[in-house]
């Protein structure tokens, strides 16, 4: 399998199926729209119980030009949920690079939490730009001592490719209790760019007592709902540019 294009891993936090977006964030030609929705959305008012979240990204340029490689990626998670690495065994990461979806989902399949897909436009020398779609799997997973959360990525066209992307789990601040963060390798050669992207990290994973994702709903006593920031999305590009968006969603209270 060959690495091609690992700007199109970066991105693959990013995801969401035909949620609410928030609204653009652009600078100059630049332009990222983020989307995203949790899943039940009446939750405890006290304590907390399992979701399904899903973020979405699109990167894309105004006058049609190829957007600059992205570099860093960074997604905080509000502090009314929790992700919980300790929930689920860790997947290592030579057990899933290089590997097909299948293989990758199969010795690990213990320790995986979502799920989704990409679609990006491949550069190819003395060739028309080639579209390419594929699928992202993730998994609870450890490297150097610490939690991340494994983004696979796989494609079959125009050449079987297989990357796995590490997404560091840390401490946020205000607002947001949780950080996940991923960093392109510099010595990447960048030979295509994201065009949409999709994951679904399932609320499923882990067991009752102990779920890998689960929140609560922070609405003030005597309010059923509440209206919440529920992540903030910063991506990094190699031209210099940073961009910003975070999306307000909405959850009924159970009493």
């Amino acid at each position: 399998m060959r690495r091609i294009g690992l700007g199109l891993a970066i991105l693959c936090l990013l995801s969401c199926a035909g949620s609410a977006a928030a609204e653009p964030a652009q600078k100059g030609n630049l332009r990222v729209s983020f989307s995203g929705s949790i899943s039940p959305k009446k939750l405890p008012r006290r304590g907390r119980a399992p979701i399904s979240v899903s973020l979405g990204g699109r990167i894309l340029t105004t006058d049609g030009s190829d957007p600059p490689r992205l570099d860093r990626i960074e997604i905080a998670i509000n502090r009314a949920g929790r992700l919980d690495p300790g929930a689920l065994p860790a997947c290592r990461l030579e057990q899933i690079q290089p590997a097909s979806t299948a293989y990758a989902r199969r010795v690990c399949a213990s320790s995986r939490v979502g799920e989704g897909s990409f679609s990006a436009s491949i550069s190819i020398p003395e060739q028309s730009p080639y579209p390419s779609q594929g699928v992202v799997s993730a998994f609870n997973g450890v490297l150097h001592g610490r939690p991340v959360i494994f983004l696979h990525i796989y494609g079959a066209e125009p050449l079987p490719t297989s990357f796995t992307l590490p997404l560091a789990i840390g401490r946020g601040h205000g607002s947001f209790g949780t950080v996940l963060r991923g960093t392109l390798p510099s010595i990447d050669v960048h030979v295509g760019f994201v065009t949409g992207i999709s994951l679904r990290l399932d609320g499923g994973a882990g067991s009752a007592r102990r779920p890998y994702l689960s929140a609560g709903c922070p609405a003030p006593a005597g309010f059923s709902e509440a209206l919440f920031p529920l992540a903030r999305a910063s991506f990094a590009f190699a031209d210099g540019r940073t961009l910003a968006a975070t999306l307000l969603r909405t959850c009924k209270a159970s009493f």
